[in-house]
């Protein structure tokens, strides 16, 4: 049994999204069918579907912050039921054999990870489309359960949001009396400051602007050090164990750096990309300290995430929006103009006709 379905989607990269019809495979002996509730809206999902990176593949459906219901099982399925709340993140499949997997890591998969959109398919060489739409199909393996408690809408961005920042703060231990350090006020730094402070960590937002001290502390950061104030980075030099750099596009780390601890780490998480300007390396050789990037996390600790997060009681901040809205919510992306992310209430897909 297919599933034909009804998606947002965009067929190049100067078209915008707009209704899309295509066929969901039938449920192969270990798939859950999954019934869309909500999806978050990611800057990835932007520069996909505008083809910035160079590696789109059209007719595209984005979307990999699912939340939905399962409504059907393989004769296979052990782990999900009809009717139980899931989630599927940024990935669909992976080799399951090579050493990254061997390890949790599916996200960095040797022979190459199947996202949930602009992928293609291990089995059937069929391109995978995201959740703008109404359902989707997934292997056992890559569906997450939600924990119950938490809001269904503000936990979608955890699948990508969450997990970005989560995985990062557990590789590199944080954990109580820790004092990390968060670039940016937006969908990632605003889960890192939360996360974090959970962990029991002390928590700085690095910020250039003043007027984001409120939010952040509401959030958890404990300190604001304004990053164009000279008086202000000077003060906290030598201080972090960790920064996560949540920065979506090209800029200076060398600010960043001398602040810093001995040995300690500075994780880009937001871009990708050549480093502008030059990174001078002379105070990460002088005292071992390093500048680093992380991707996701694997499927083990996404569920480690999200159960932590249940326990917790975090979700994302989220101004919800119809489906119709979404080519408007990209570009108030482009100008940050959301607090801190968008998700689609998925019943306006369904109402259409």
């Amino acid at each position: 049994m297919t599933y034909p379905t009804r998606a947002f989607g965009t067929r190049a990269a100067t078209e915008p999204l707009s209704l899309f019809h295509f066929v969901r495979r039938s449920p192969r002996a270990d798939d859950v069918v999954i019934d869309i509730l909500f999806c978050g809206v990611c800057h990835t999902d932007i520069h996909h579907s505008r083809d910035d990176w160079g590696r789109a593949n059209y007719p595209m459906v984005p979307g990999h912050e699912i939340i939905g219901r399962v409504s059907a099982v393989g004769a296979d399925v052990t782990r999900f039921a009809p009717g139980e709340l899931v989630g599927v993140g940024c990935m669909v499949d992976s080799c399951q054999r090579c050493g990254a997997c061997g390890k949790g890591w599916e996200q960095y998969c040797e022979n190459g990870s199947t996202f949930t959109y602009n992928g293609v398919d291990r089995q059937d060489g069929t391109p995978t489309y995201g959740g703008y739409s109404e359902r989707v199909v997934v292997a056992q393996g890559f569906v997450l359960k939600v924990p119950e408690g938490l809001d269904p809408a503000g936990a979608a961005p955890l699948l990508c949001a969450g997990i970005t920042t989560y995985s990062p703060l557990r590789h590199w231990n944080v954990g109580p009396g820790s004092r990390v350090a968060v670039v940016g006020l937006g969908g990632l730094g605003h889960m890192a400051i939360q996360l974090a402070k959970a962990m029991g960590a002390e928590v700085t937002l690095f910020t250039r602007s003043p007027g984001k001290e409120t939010d952040a502390r509401r959030l958890g950061a404990d300190h604001i050090v304004l990053s164009g104030d000279a008086d202000q980075m000077a003060a906290v030099a030598s201080r972090f164990e960790l920064i996560i750099d949540t920065v979506p596009y090209a800029h200076d780390l060398n600010p960043y750096v001398p602040t810093l601890a001995t040995d300690g780490t500075l994780v880009l998480v937001g871009y990708l990309g050549p480093i502008e300007p030059t990174l001078n390396t002379s105070p990460m050789v002088l005292k071992r300290k390093a500048v680093a990037g992380s991707l996701i996390g694997g499927i083990a600790e996404t569920q480690d995430m999200l159960d932590f997060c249940g326990q917790h009681g975090i979700t994302a901040d989220v101004e919800m929006i119809p489906i119709q809205q979404i080519n408007e919510s990209y570009e108030r992306m482009l100008r940050s103009d959301v607090k801190y992310r968008f998700v689609i209430d998925m019943a306006s897909l369904k109402a259409m006709a």
